[in-house]
């Protein structure tokens, strides 16, 4: 037996509408279904954001609140390894930066449920890093509200640092939010300066009688020498990127002082080249000096050679270790003397 429906071109048998509409009625209800999963999840992402601006996750809550779908919100997560016995003094400051950024989006008029900061610690989540093959920290993602995560979700915090302000600009590509980063008040900077003033103000009341000092060649000098060294080991790019004093590798402990790119610094690294630059400054003025010394003098003639010799080889030695310690750094530099 068919039945016959006003307005088909055709007749259809009774089972096969009763099929039509089931599956009319089981997609409704997955979909139903569906929008109450989200309206669950974001009700409880938004109840733990309250409480904290950055919620803390384990690997069942990745896996359920970052991972799985339904998902209309992105997600920024740090990994990281806040243990004292993990020993990352790293992952403690990148974590201030994080918190200050955090609290900055939670606060703002423009606080919505699009945009959570998460945390997972690798001693309350090493499940989720062997899932992520992750074998370093700290390490921000963003875990975007629809398809996987690109190569770009990866903040590049080896190249430009974990300041507040350059995770805010990296939000800001990935999700289209803007956040303005509120520092809580540092005073510090202030009193510094103040106490600084004060002692130079003091010391020239105390010589306010004898102010010769100041035209001293020697003090001038000297400063400008510390100013300079200071500046060419990357005392201002750390200032203005925030580089990690170094960095630790949570799998096997080993720390590294030195950074594998071209582009970016450790501070350490930074103290290092410091001290590499005095040293060897003050190597190549010595032989320089006793090159003066061998050409001006009126000695004996075989003591004015070995002087000249001491100071030629000084000069040449230490003038090939720094090149090669810039060519080590700088990959693809193709000129060296003596020393590769």
């Amino acid at each position: 037996m068919a039945v016959v429906f006003k307005g088909f071109p055709f007749n259809l048998p009774f089972a096969s509408i009763l099929l039509i509409l089931l599956l009319c009625l089981q997609s409704g209800g997955g979909q139903k279904k569906k929008e109450n999963m989200l309206a669950e999840k974001v009700e409880q992402m938004m109840e733990w954001s309250s409480r904290r601006s950055v919620i803390r996750m384990n690997g069942d809550k990745f896996r359920r609140f970052v991972k799985a779908p339904p998902r209309n919100y992105s997600v920024i997560v740090m990994f990281t390894a806040l243990q004292p016995q993990r020993q990352c003094s790293v992952c403690r400051q990148a974590n201030e930066e994080y918190q200050v950024l955090a609290n900055s989006w939670r606060y703002s008029s423009a606080f919505s449920n699009k945009l959570f900061f998460t945390v997972v610690d690798y001693d309350e989540g090493a499940d989720v890093f062997q899932q992520l093959n992750m074998n370093s920290a700290p390490t921000f993602m963003h875990f975007p509200a629809k398809g996987k995560p690109k190569r770009a979700d990866t903040f590049d915090l080896q190249r430009i640092g974990f300041a507040s302000e350059q995770l805010a600009k990296w939000i800001a590509d990935r999700t289209d939010v803007q956040i303005r980063v509120f520092r809580p008040p540092n005073y510090s900077g202030t009193i510094a300066l103040a106490l600084l003033v004060s002692l130079v103000g003091g010391l020239l009341y105390l010589r306010r009688n004898n102010l010769e000092f100041i035209y001293n060649k020697t003090g001038w000098a000297m400063a400008a020498l510390c100013v300079v060294f200071a500046m060419t080991s990357g005392q201002m790019w750390n200032h203005i990127r925030g580089p990690p004093y170094a960095h630790k590798n949570p799998q096997n402990g080993q720390v590294s002082y030195i950074h594998g790119s071209s582009q970016a610094q450790f501070v350490a690294e930074s103290h290092i080249i410091l001290l590499l630059n005095i040293l060897s400054h003050a190597a190549i003025t010595m032989g320089m000096v006793l090159l003066n010394e061998a050409a001006t003098s009126k000695g004996d003639v075989g003591k004015r050679r070995i002087i000249c010799l001491v100071g030629l080889g000084l000069v040449v030695f230490f003038f090939s270790f720094l090149l090669s310690i810039f060519r080590s750094k700088y990959h693809g530099y193709p000129y060296s003397f003596l020393i590769k």
